[in-house]
């Protein structure tokens, strides 16, 4: 998450102001060198997340001495819209993301909500300025947060967020049906489906929530331009309590969508504490002075207020220090289990799937019934098939080809196929 200075101790980060200096809160920017340098001594690459597309409500004073930097009569949920037409404009975050990559060396960035920069040209012309300032060894990554999945920029930028397969997966798990989920509702493993061949669930179609067309054609792009998750701070923090998905879903479902995850080719990502099976809330939480603090319990307070009539928000004041406490992961009773769930499913990626991502292409995948999916893969080392069942009644399919390499819940071998049980998994290689 972005690390930007801020005013106050406690941010998730998209409050920054000051997007070229590490956040004082949390060390100096020596402590962060040698941060990302230990990293990189153990073998860990570091990406950071950046924002380009807005600055915090408190702390921004490029209104007072610079205000040709914004548009004028134009406005955007967060302030004043930023001007991506100047070309000063565009050297500013050009210049702070060389910064981050170059002295700090992290090895790539998030950069948040693109979709809120209302300029192509800008960000054809970032990532193009971004790679030709750093040396032609460096190896970096820049990975796009896009709403619109709008797959044009995936042929320069080297992957985007896909919320495709968190929503389909959720609503599979969750039932849940109301904001963005209800573009996912009327079949959510059809939806799961194409984003396993193909990427993106929406390619032009129109989304029911927005009643829009999203998205555009995905599926020449090969599966690693995709990153995927089941849980992030947005999808997590954003809710009224904080839930994470082992608080609203059937453990052993989570296992399967686990394996789902860590073993298709596309990118997976964990939110911290899932790994080790936290059930603690992940909550918004700030640090602002009183009148902005009021403002945001107000703002929030009217976000949720179809789900909370009876104003419960007032149980977790986001300026509260208790609510930051409150947020930190903490491994339950079978914590130890989940981390040894997640270190086996991690090591046979490493070893099974990784080594093949860069001739990796999807051959198709298909629903089985209403709660199970087949996905299949041509890789270097020959056809890897992941059989996914997340409902509670056993699902049949074509006899399986290749040899298992995973196993999750119960499934029969028969003469005429294979029977997938309840809540289970097979990842074969051929």
């Amino acid at each position: 998450m972005p690390i930007a200075d801020f005013p106050g101790e406690r941010s998730w980060g998209y409050d920054g102001v000051l997007p070229f200096a590490p956040a004082a809160a949390y060390g100096t920017p020596d402590d962060l060198k040698r941060l990302v340098d230990r990293a990189h001594e153990l073998g860990l690459a570091v990406h950071l997340d950046v924002v380009f597309n807005h600055f915090g409500p408190d702390g921004c004073y490029l209104h007072a001495y610079a205000p040709q930097f914004f548009r004028v009569g134009s406005h955007t949920p967060w302030g004043a819209a930023i001007d991506f037409d100047r070309p000063d404009v565009r050297a500013y975050f050009i210049a702070c993301a060389v910064q981050w990559l170059g002295e700090y060396r992290f090895d790539g960035l998030r950069l948040d909500a693109i979709h809120a920069i209302p300029s192509t040209e800008f960000l054809l012309d970032f990532e193009r300025e971004v790679r030709s300032a750093l040396p032609a060894d460096r190896h970096i990554q820049l990975v796009v947060e896009n709403d619109a999945n709008d797959s044009r920029l995936l042929s320069r930028f080297d992957a985007q967020w896909n919320d495709d397969f968190h929503h389909a997966v959720h609503v599979m798990l969750t039932g849940e049906a109301t904001t963005y989920y209800g573009s996912f509702a009327d079949d959510p493993i059809r939806h799961l489906a194409r984003v396993m061949a193909e990427g993106f669930a929406f390619q032009g179609e129109v989304a029911s929530f927005s009643g829009e067309p999203r998205g555009r054609p995905s599926s020449d792009l090969a599966p690693t331009r995709f990153v995927n998750c089941l849980q992030n701070h947005d999808q997590i923090g954003n809710r009224l309590f904080g839930d994470r998905l082992l608080a609203l879903a059937d453990p052993a479902a989570v296992r399967v969508a686990v394996a789902l995850l860590l073993l298709n080719p596309q990118i997976p990502l964990l939110f911290m504490g899932e790994e080790f099976g936290s059930r603690t809330p992940f909550l918004y939480f700030t640090d602002h002075h009183e009148e902005l603090a009021q403002a945001v319990r107000e703002g929030r307070a009217r976000e949720f207020a179809h789900v909370d009539p009876c104003g419960e928000t007032r149980l977790f004041d986001p300026n509260a220090a208790e609510t930051f406490n409150a947020s930190k992961p903490d491994a339950g009773e079978d914590g130890a289990e989940w981390s040894a769930f997640y270190r086996r499913l991690i090591a046979l990626r490493r070893d099974r799937v990784v080594p093949h991502l860069d001739t990796c292409r999807s051959i198709g995948a298909v629903a089985l019934g209403s709660s199970a999916v087949r996905a299949c893969w041509h890789l270097s080392g020959g056809t890897l098939t992941l059989l996914a069942n997340f409902g509670d009644e056993a699902v049949g399919d074509r006899p399986p080809e290749g040899a298992e390499i995973f196993a999750l819940g119960e499934a029969e071998r028969r003469p005429d196929g294979l029977l997938l049980g309840a809540r289970s998994f097979r990842a074969l290689l051929s």
